[in-house]
């Protein structure tokens, strides 16, 4: 795939994620969940397939889980006809980065946040990688508590409610919580910000 149809593609695939809440309210608002289901697999089938197109071996290995919950999570609306299973795709991202986290803070592997962190900067010290460590621990509990008010807005309030959260509130509070640690790393240990020379 060209260079030109890779940037569409990412484009639009995460123009559907990020619109994702608002086409549920709307879709569920006028259409079945199974109908729902079905037209958004009928969208996202073809741009993931594209997008793993565009991507080397590994990038597809480590990415896998996020689309494959999604669309199973649509399937499972589209063959059962409900809406829960649409409303979970969230909550389920959330779980699938809990895990992609939290299996970076095992003995012997390297933090995520640290893994971020050496984009800008190659010789982390031992206090860097130990707040790299602690920040992905903070990450975890994040996705922990905003994958529960996802699934807890999904079973108990109204959509309108979820929708709110999961289309605003949360890639809110994302972003929040990835500057100040950008911000608070860079503060604390000045040179984070300034990339390798090497």
């Amino acid at each position: 795939m060209g260079g030109g149809a890779a940037r569409v593609v990412r484009v639009l695939g995460a123009a559907v994620v990020v619109l994702y809440p608002p086409l549920v309210y709307h879709g569920l608002v006028a259409w079945s969940p199974r109908r729902l289901s079905l037209v958004l697999l009928a969208v996202l089938g073809p741009l993931l397939l594209l997008r793993a197109r565009s991507l080397d071996r590994a990038a597809v290995v480590a990415l896998w889980p996020v689309p494959a919950v999604t669309v199973l999570a649509l399937a499972g609306g589209a063959l059962l006809d409900a809406a829960g299973f649409v409303l979970a795709v969230p909550v389920a991202i959330n779980a699938v980065l809990l895990v992609a986290f939290g299996s970076t803070l095992r003995d012997g592997a390297v933090p995520m946040i640290e893994r971020f962190a050496r984009l800008q900067v190659d010789d982390l010290s031992p206090d860097e990688r130990a707040w790299c460590r602690r920040w992905t621990g903070i990450w975890c509990a994040f996705f922990v508590a905003n994958g529960a008010a996802a699934a807890a807005l999904a079973a108990w309030a109204p959509l309108r409610w979820w929708t709110v959260y999961t289309g605003l509130v949360s890639y809110a509070l994302m972003g929040a919580l990835f500057a100040t640690e950008w911000l608070l790393r860079r503060r604390r240990f000045p040179r984070a910000g300034a990339r390798a020379s090497s």
